[in-house]
């Protein structure tokens, strides 16, 4: 199947012991392992079975992979009451299990054909945004759960805070999410997950949830009910005040810009000609912004085809530009992007917002050990896209703004509400910047300024 990753033994057999923790096997139970690979949960189950004295689950495994499932038949075929269905676990009939485990395949939206989208797209709530293949395993999985039945899986942890998952977390408040378990990042060697082992029984939630980090600490949290993140109670957030957000103060809170073949728009300042220098912006890359230190001056500049509008030019008005793009390996490489599918040759992968971007703004790493703000106050840099940038409605507030949001209160919050990446960086994103509270007094300049005016 698409996006296996098999599961250590070790980990399986800390998820079968939480599966059967409370409830353990009577027979006639039915338990389901939704993608099974090479057999790994199922064996697990047998191994506590035997060493609990307990009575055998009739077990269910289903694998798309043919070959897999070839191969789990050969190596379980002694032992009874081991059902192996090969097919898709999310279009298949079924009946309801009393259990369930496993390690759903992480398929990102992009692996997955068009067919696939649109099929999964009308039958799955899950299946909204940029829609990953475990969420849809998570809803069908609950779908199939029995009343007081049991499910242990393990996945990303990104199911409990990130905008795609929003419809998952929704039907989630059905259900009594007993323990989230912070694994190691080293629980799959050779890939950085931060998996989550998360143990789900099927009533409506009435007691706390209880949160092991992966620090070893134990907590008990009440987790919001609809769609909100989860991060702010598992991570312990600082709660800030504030009637109004970071949105509300701002023009603009985005991404940089992305043009899809950097290595032909972004040129060195010293080697590129003067005539081409008129047509381009000075840009800076989260790479090149230290924390601790001055924003750097830029050594690279933009190409743009846009005016400052953000119009696309036309291309017999791009001059020197023109003739650049025009070079057979730069128009070659330019043509291979997707974005010319829906766009022309020479544009960007995304249209740049130049009339909001060419202002004083601030701007912070999309990928950081720590969040912090740099002021932009000429308004001339053009941020890519590794680099977010925030443009205030007024320029007064790029101080105070930039004091608050490099304040310790602030970090701890975009700590414990942004999405993880790997040793122990954090991602930032606009979505998060956005919701993010701020003092009312922030929000009294933007008022003053506007009566000023």
């Amino acid at each position: 199947m698409k996006g296996f990753v098999p599961t250590p033994e070790a980990t399986v057999d800390a998820m079968v012991t939480r599966l059967f923790r409370t409830r353990p096997p009577r027979k006639g139970a039915r338990l389901l392992d939704p993608g099974c690979g090479h057999g790994a949960f199922i064996e697990g189950v047998l191994r506590w079975c035997r060493r609990h004295n307990a009575p055998k689950p009739e077990i269910v495994g289903i694998e798309l992979d043919s070959e897999k499932i070839r191969e789990t038949r050969r190596r379980l075929q002694e032992e009874s009451g081991v059902i192996l269905i090969g097919g898709d676990f999310l279009t298949m009939r079924l009946e309801s299990f009393d259990y369930i485990v496993g390690n759903p395949p992480y398929v990102a939206i992009e692996e997955l054909s068009l067919e696939e989208r649109a099929r999964y797209r009308r039958e799955f709530d899950t299946a909204r945004g940029r829609l990953d293949l475990y969420l849809l395993f998570w809803e069908r999985a609950l779908r199939l759960l029995r009343p007081d039945g049991r499910l242990v899986f393990i996945t990303p942890e990104k199911f409990t805070y990130v905008e795609t998952a929003r419809p998952l977390r929704e039907i989630f408040s059905r259900f009594q999410v007993e323990e989230i378990f912070l694994a190691p990042e080293n629980t799959f060697p050779g890939l950085t997950t931060y998996p989550t082992i998360t143990t789900v029984v099927n009533r409506m939630p009435s007691k706390p949830t209880v949160v092991e980090t992966r620090e070893g600490k134990r907590k008990s949290v009440r987790l919001p009910t609809g769609s909100g993140s989860w991060q702010p109670v598992i991570q312990g957030s600082l709660e800030l005040a504030g009637t109004r957000t970071l949105e509300d103060l701002a023009v603009r809170v985005s991404c940089g810009v992305a043009t899809g073949a950097d290595e032909m728009f972004v040129l060195v300042t010293t080697t590129l000609p003067s005539d081409l220098k008129r047509l381009s912006y000075p840009t800076l890359a989260g790479r090149e912004l230290r924390l601790g230190k001055p924003l750097p001056e830029p050594r690279w500049r933009m190409l743009m085809p846009y005016d400052q509008q953000g119009r696309l030019l036309p291309e017999e008005h791009l001059a020197a530009l023109g003739e650049y793009l025009n070079q057979p390996e730069v128009k070659t490489r330019l043509e291979a992007r997707t974005c010319v599918q829906r766009k022309p040759w020479y544009a960007f992968h995304e249209t740049p917002q130049l009339s909001e971007i060419l202002r004083p703004k601030l701007l912070c790493k999309d990928v950081t050990p720590e969040p912090f703000f740099w002021i932009d106050r000429q308004g001339e840099i053009v941020p890519r896209h590794s680099v977010y940038y925030v443009v205030p409605q007024v320029p007064d507030l790029l101080d105070p703004l930039a004091d608050f949001l490099n304040s310790a209160e602030v970090r701890s919050w975009l700590r414990s509400h942004c999405q993880r990446a790997a040793s122990g960086f954090l991602r930032v994103q606009s979505s998060v910047l956005k919701k993010l509270p701020v003092p009312d007094n922030l929000g009294g300049l933007v008022r003053s300024r506007a009566v000023e005016v």
